[in-house]
């Protein structure tokens, strides 16, 4: 039993008491100032911060697309427009289980392994919580019977999305080339450019050719919408929009009525046709055959798809306008006739022998006419018309290179031109400098430059390779006495908003400084071509004049004695033809360059198509026998490549 306490002291009691009172009041305060001091750094040191997370939370941005701008032809025809379709799509971060979710959309659309290979890949390069297309172009069908469903599909969503289109297919695809899938690579682009913000939403970037050159005014600027969500982020209300500035028109130079006609001259046939006009540089025609379907690439190409494209022996994904690079044959001499003319090389009333052959000094090699017993005495003109290869082989020896080169170059062969399209060529116009560097990994012989080099750069065969648009452009010049402008395929720029259209200014880049006179004999000479010299076939019934010139490139040399055979050769190795033109010879309207691949002479295939072409350009004439215009026949009474060895080391 416990004893009571008969030793208790009230004092103490108290003292216990009123110590464990403060004790209690200093804990309330210190908890009292910890909830102020929270209060205060939430609700007044990082007042901007939560507040911003809480509007965040309750609002979100969605962008709003652009339409990308029209691309139209001169005449206002389009050539590069958009339209709706709708699109199936996924967000895999909403979706429990992506392969259920795929098999049961299966039955609901017609989706194709294809399609599903494509799903993949996109999936692998987006990021989880992005909306990822696993079917484009849904029929009305598809899209009701996924939106009926919708219920039992989270994630999956049915979106009405733009597309682009090219009417004219193959027919324009080397001059607007195509847009395809944003990929890694354009992603870190844009990053780099700062413009990954203006490509919020968008899927679709510009690829190749004007699409890809003038993409920033093609793609316009990205809208956004402020709406307010629910906790399960769905919308609720639209709070504010800031509206998408639509892309800007492009219109071209380039008339595509003129471009279909060319398309249907040339045939089956490949090759190239660059017309401009002399007077401003714009591109009114700019085939490459054969050519590819851009719609093909703008959702990703299959590999089906890829691997015929890329091994067809035709090669149709090749610009060969812009980057086929070729010897340019006989159409050499008119330049070569410049720059003798400018280096006092000839006069303009000189008369010299155009033999059956040359020979250099202590040599017995041939380098033969195309005519057997020669052109007899002719004068430069003459020489230009009826196309003698012994009168430019001698000229050109007498000559050399250091002075051919200077006079050549400045019509632009052998430089880029300019033009508004990426991944222009360059072409070779060769001299002692480029050949040393050209062989420089080579023994001294062969970086040496040899007589016979400078022989085969006078009929325009050797080292010389030029493009069509090279050409068409010298030609251009040539035609235009001398004045120089850029070849051009965009001449307006029509903005979207204000609709006011900025116009690309025909500015000549420079005159040539050679006498009047000069281009005048050149041309004289060219306008007999047509009359009586090797395109005179092809000048029966001109209701206008015109001016021109043939030319016949060989591809594979011909040994010393040999008679060049076509029907003996396979198709890739007989002779390109090729011609170029200007008309009216009084004042130019239009210029062209064409080559006909392994068509043999010039006079026989790409002469024709000019011909036709100018018909329909100047007097609205459509040929009757589009068929019967090419036709390889048998050389003859023209320019000749296949006249020895002298390509031997042709242009690479």
């Amino acid at each position: 039993m416990r004893r009571p306490n008969r030793f208790k002291n009230p004092q103490n009691d108290e003292e216990q008491f009123e110590l464990r009172l403060i004790i209690a009041y200093g804990l309330i305060i210190l908890l009292f100032l910890t909830l102020l001091a929270r209060f205060v750094w939430l609700q007044v040191l990082q007042h901007d911060h939560f507040s911003t997370l809480a509007q965040n939370n309750r609002i979100s941005l969605v962008p709003i697309l652009p339409n990308r701008g029209l691309i139209l032809d001169r005449n206002g025809i389009v050539l590069a427009q958009n339209y709706s379709a709708y699109t199936l799509e996924l967000t895999p971060s909403k979706i429990p289980d992506l392969a259920a979710t795929i098999a049961k959309l299966k039955t609901l659309a017609d989706v194709t392994p294809r399609d599903e290979k494509l799903f993949k890949k996109l999936l692998g390069d987006s990021k989880n919580f992005e909306a990822v297309p696993l079917k484009v172009k849904l029929t009305d069908q598809e899209a009701a019977r996924v939106a009926a469903n919708a219920w039992q599909l989270p994630g999956v969503e049915v979106k009405a999305r733009l597309f682009r289109d090219y009417p004219y297919k193959e027919m324009t695809s080397h001059v607007l080339g195509y847009i395809g899938r944003i990929n890694q690579k354009d992603k870190e682009r844009l990053d780099d450019e700062d413009k990954t913000t203006n490509y919020k939403g968008t899927n679709y970037i510009g690829k190749t050719g004007l699409e890809a050159v003038y993409e920033d005014d093609l793609h316009g600027q990205v809208g956004f919408e402020e709406v307010e969500t629910d906790s399960g982020g769905r919308a609720v209300r639209s709070l504010r929009r800031t509206p998408p500035v639509n892309g800007n028109t492009l219109k071209l130079a380039l008339d595509i009525r003129l471009q279909e006609m060319a398309d249907k001259l040339f045939g089956q046939r490949r090759g190239a046709l660059v017309a401009i006009d002399p007077s401003t540089g714009g591109v009114l025609a700019f085939l490459s055959k054969p050519g590819f379907d851009p719609s093909l690439f703008i959702d990703g190409i299959d590999s089906q798809t890829w691997s015929a494209l890329n091994t067809d022996w035709q090669k149709p994904l090749i610009n060969r306008a812009l980057r086929g690079t070729y010897p340019p044959g006989s159409t050499f001499k008119p330049f070569m006739a410049m720059a003798a003319l400018m280096t006092h090389s000839i006069g303009l009333r000189d008369i010299r022998p155009a033999p059956g052959y040359f020979t250099l000094p202590g040599s017995s090699h041939q380098f033969r006419d195309s005519k057997k017993q020669g052109n007899g005495m002719v004068n430069l003109q003459r020489a230009i018309t009826v196309s003698s290869d012994t009168f430019f082989y001698k000229l050109a020896w007498d000559m050399g290179i250091d002075k051919i080169h200077p006079v050549v170059g400045s019509f632009g062969l052998g430089s880029k031109t300019g033009i508004d399209l990426d991944g222009e060529a360059s072409g070779i116009l060769p001299s002692k400098e480029w050949k040393e560097k050209r062989f420089a990994r080579y023994k001294p012989e062969v970086r040496r430059w040899y007589p016979a080099d400078v022989v085969s750069v006078g009929i325009g065969q050797g080292f010389n390779a030029y493009t069509p648009l090279q050409m068409a452009n010298a030609t251009a010049i040539m035609a235009n006495n001398g004045q120089v402008f850029k070849p051009h395929l965009v001449q307006q720029i029509v903005d979207s908003k204000s609709g006011e259209a900025r116009l690309i200014e025909p500015k000549p880049v420079r005159q040539l400084p050679y006498p009047q006179e000069y281009f005048d004999y050149i041309k004289e000479g060219m306008h007999g071509v047509m009359i009586s010299g090797t395109g005179a076939r092809v000048g029966v019934g001109l209701q206008y004049s015109m001016a021109g010139k043939t030319g016949t490139a060989q591809v594979v040399a011909i040994k010393q004695g040999a008679k060049y055979n076509a029907a003996a050769l396979a198709e890739q190795y007989r002779d390109h033809s090729w011609f170029i033109a200007f008309a009216p010879v009084e004042k130019p309207k239009i210029a062209v360059a064409i080559i006909v691949e392994n068509a043999g002479f010039g006079a026989a295939a790409a002469a024709p198509v000019a011909r036709g072409l100018f018909d329909f350009y100047l007097l609205g004439k459509v040929p009757k026998d589009l068929d019967g215009l090419l036709k390889t026949v048998p050389q003859e009474n023209g320019d000749a490549a296949a006249t020895g060895e002298q390509n031997e080391n042709a242009a690479d």
